[in-house]
């Protein structure tokens, strides 16, 4: 009989297969669990919302595979936990704000549509911060979500729902939205893997902006292979988002679980990059830097190469110069917000009405700040143009060492506290994060667990790959976690 919890996507197959589980007995458990460890014990508050149509979809699903013997899709039977700024049609969506309690799009977004064509359930609808405003778990909607490996601290942001769901096992798989982050940081501080693709290669159809170009949904799951997976879903030409025809430039057109290579380290040549590791004097950073540290190691060990340290010339003042968010993301909401039949039409009026959650500073910004036309805005175009001058950058450092991959902490401290958040310590504006690194450069990138501090808190490496390296992060993420087991549930939601 198969343990649910840290049960692969394959190995509940297997148990779907073999008969020792259904869809619906996989479901019921993980309903058991959302009601035993978020909405009691440790509260974890990480669902917006449960799918109550999930039953009777896993019941389908069951009937289907016991007529015909086979599979509906590759997802088949699997509960999937979403980030609530993917639009369903079955069920809200929120976009972690209150004043959207009630809203229901007409349809899926494009993501969601293809994982239920993967034989995927929507299990439930995770919180995020209003608009996924922030590397933070605070949302107008439900309130703080909290970190499954310290109760204490956030779970990191702006997918934070799912990377604590995920990470106490109240789904099989998640998906989160990334634009400077939102995937990997939380992914770092919940020991997860977390997969930022080139932007285009997944839809942004039916999900919030805050960049457009720089947005995209992606995977958070517990192992790589899940990751493959659901990227083998997720990645596909969208007719409704014309930055999808990048999807022409794919170096994969078979399957990402092809590259599944536990030696794909040997031979490799890693960039490591100094200057994305915090100061050794501060006692946030200092434990982050000796766990990515010792995973370096474990690299060299596996027979990678390292170049240490690699530099990205003017690193600071590119993501300073290429920096978004206050200039576009009040227009990119606008136009969502006029595009969909919500309850408000725009970010003054969210503003005006004080319908958003008091911590987050980056809304307050570009909701004061923010232009509302950017079209003559000079500012504005030459900080689009920065992104692409800070990608040929970064390009001629992988040129130059002939590099696969750069690596550096995620994020260069562990996962701050509640009162850290609330008395400011921490700002989105300010948090000291280097998943900005690949989104304001429009690379793709992959958190994977690089192990824990002494204090038993996650710690991420980011592995920073070239626009359209997928295949490369994937390769190289598998055969590091095949080094050792760095996954670990929390105790906070054991086995029921």
């Amino acid at each position: 009989m198969v343990e649910i919890e840290e049960a692969t996507v394959d190995q509940l197959h297997r148990a779907f297969e073999s008969g020792d589980l259904t869809s619906r007995a996989l479901v019921e458990h993980y309903l058991e669990r959302i009601e035993a460890y978020d909405r009691s014990g440790p509260e974890l508050n990480s669902i917006i919302e449960v799918n109550d149509a999930a039953v009777d979809r896993a019941d389908e699903l069951d009937e289907t595979f016991a007529r015909d013997g086979a599979f509906v899709g590759p997802l088949h039977g699997i509960p999937v936990l979403v980030k609530d700024a993917l639009e369903t049609a079955d069920m809200p969506t929120t976009f972690g704000s209150a004043t959207f309690a009630e809203y229901v799009a007409e349809e899926d977004a494009d993501a969601v549509r293809r994982l239920r064509d993967a034989g995927a359930i929507v299990l439930a609808k995770t919180n995020l911060p209003d608009w996924a405003t922030s590397w933070f778990g605070f949302s107008s909607a439900i309130g703080r979500t909290k970190n499954p490996y310290d109760l204490a601290r956030d779970p990191g942001g702006s997918s934070s729902g799912t990377g604590a769901a995920v990470a106490a096992n109240l789904g099989a798989v998640g998906i989160g939205t990334d634009c400077g982050g939102s995937i990997r940081v939380p992914a770092s501080f919940d020991n997860l893997v977390g997969f930022r693709v080139t932007p285009g290669l997944i839809s942004r159809s039916g999900v919030n902006p805050l960049v457009s170009h720089q947005d995209t949904a992606g995977p958070m799951t517990r192992t790589v292979r899940e990751t493959a997976q659901l990227l083998d879903v997720l990645v596909g030409y969208d007719e409704n988002d014309a930055l999808t025809a990048e999807t022409e430039l794919a170096t994969v057109h078979g399957s990402y679980v092809d590259h599944l290579r536990a030696d794909a380290l040997r031979g490799s040549r890693i960039g490591v990059l100094r200057d994305g590791f915090g100061d050794e004097d501060d006692p946030a950073a200092a434990p982050v830097t000796r766990v990515v540290d010792e995973a370096i190691v474990t690299m060299r060990n596996s027979g990678a190469e390292l170049v240490d340290p690699v530099e990205i010339p003017n690193l600071s003042g590119y993501l300073e110069d290429t920096m978004l968010y206050v200039l576009q993301s009040k227009r990119d909401i606008d136009q969502f917000l006029e595009e969909i039949d919500g309850p408000v039409d725009s970010v003054d009026e969210l503003y005006e009405n004080g319908d958003y959650h008091e911590l987050l500073d980056l809304f307050v910004a570009f909701a004061e700040e923010g232009p509302d036309d950017l079209e003559d805005h000079l500012e504005y175009w030459k900080r689009l143009d920065a992104q692409r001058a800070f990608q040929l950058e970064i390009l001629n450092v992988f040129a130059a060492h002939d590099l696969d991959a750069i690596v550096y902490p995620d994020v260069q401290v562990v996962p701050p506290t509640e009162d850290e958040i609330r008395e400011e310590k921490y700002a989105t504006m300010t948090f000291p994060t280097n998943t900005i690194i690949a989104s304001q450069s429009l690379c793709c990138a992959m958190s994977v667990p690089a192990g824990f501090t002494d204090d038993g808190l996650p710690v991420g490496m980011e592995i920073l790959g070239k626009p359209f390296d997928e295949a490369r992060l994937v390769e190289l993420g598998y055969s590091f976690e095949q080094t050792a087991d760095r996954r670990r549930p929390p105790e906070t939601a054991p086995p029921l």
